[in-house]
């Protein structure tokens, strides 16, 4: 057998070997990014607390090896997004008897946010490499690169960008994030507005019922409540919630919370573990108010 035949037959071996490892992460990335719809569709919160962290982990774990897989870097995005919104942010809003313990889960869902984001952001740039952080702060107009494919990690890069601009102290002086914020969710709605049933919309009510310092506009948090709720066919606690938090103290207010909590979560499945969490906060609002 020649030096030649056999160098050959190793590389094919290797190659072999290297392709079946692939192979083996891209079905483990897709058992892991279907197993997000399972957890938006649990009705016990409390059980997916427990769980998230370990697939989290395992996410990273995996991108650690194909750090450019999409499929992962989005589930990575949007897992990270929502677990520090159910289980901290909200929690830290639930701590009103405890500061202590309401800015440790502050800080512990900024940090999260900031990991969402970054993992937002790459899964972005694998496509379109001149959208950055910094890119999208100095000139929005980049995110015009952007098509349809791209709504979901617009989404969720404006979701948790904003999300962890709502808990920062230093919020005035990160205006121009709050823009680049407003520029990821205008472009994804400028190119499917309907996606998830108005989760754009949703997420628009809470930018645009900021002050007017921080351009925000009443009428047009109204508008995105209004659409969000046509979208979702009034099955969105979440849109009740982030519209009735743009409110002051009073009668609407009071009146949006209890129509969040009025709705009943089994008739959208998709979303009774987002609707169940926002509930939990709407619920604790409520009590608070009396």
């Amino acid at each position: 057998m020649s030096i030649r035949y056999v160098a050959a037959a190793a590389a094919i071996v290797l190659l072999s070997g290297c392709s079946l490892k692939q192979a083996g992460l891209n079905r483990m990335a897709s058992a892991l990014a279907a197993s997000s719809a399972v957890y938006d569709s649990d009705n016990d919160p409390e059980f997916v607390r427990a769980a998230a962290p370990s697939t989290l982990k395992t996410i990273e774990m995996l991108l650690s090896q194909s750090p450019n897989h999409t499929d992962l870097l989005l589930t990575a995005c949007s897992g990270f997004t929502q677990y520090a919104y159910g289980f901290l942010h909200v929690e830290s809003a639930l701590q009103r008897g405890n500061p202590t313990a309401a800015r440790e889960l502050r800080d512990r869902a900024g940090r999260m946010y900031q990991r969402a984001r970054a993992y937002c952001l790459r899964g972005l740039a694998v496509n379109h490499p001149r959208i950055t952080q910094q890119s999208i702060v100095a000139d929005p107009e980049v995110l015009s690169l952007t098509t349809a494919q791209d709504v979901p990690f617009l989404y969720w890069t404006g979701a948790a960008w904003g999300a962890e601009l709502s808990l920062a102290d230093d919020q005035l002086q990160r205006v121009g994030e709050l823009v680049a914020v407003r520029a990821l969710l205008a472009r994804a709605k400028a190119l499917d507005e309907t996606w998830q049933q108005g989760a754009i919309h949703e997420a628009l009510i809470a930018i645009d019922g900021l002050p007017k310092l921080l351009g925000g506009s009443p009428e047009a948090a109204r508008a995105d409540f209004n659409r969000a709720i046509e979208l979702s066919q009034g099955r969105s606690v979440f849109a009740y919630l982030a519209m009735a938090m743009t409110l002051p103290e009073g009668a609407e207010r009071r009146k949006l919370l209890e129509q969040a909590v009025a709705i009943d979560v089994q008739k959208s499945p998709v979303r009774r573990l987002t609707n169940l969490i926002a509930q939990r906060y709407a619920k604790a609002l409520l009590t608070a108010a009396r």
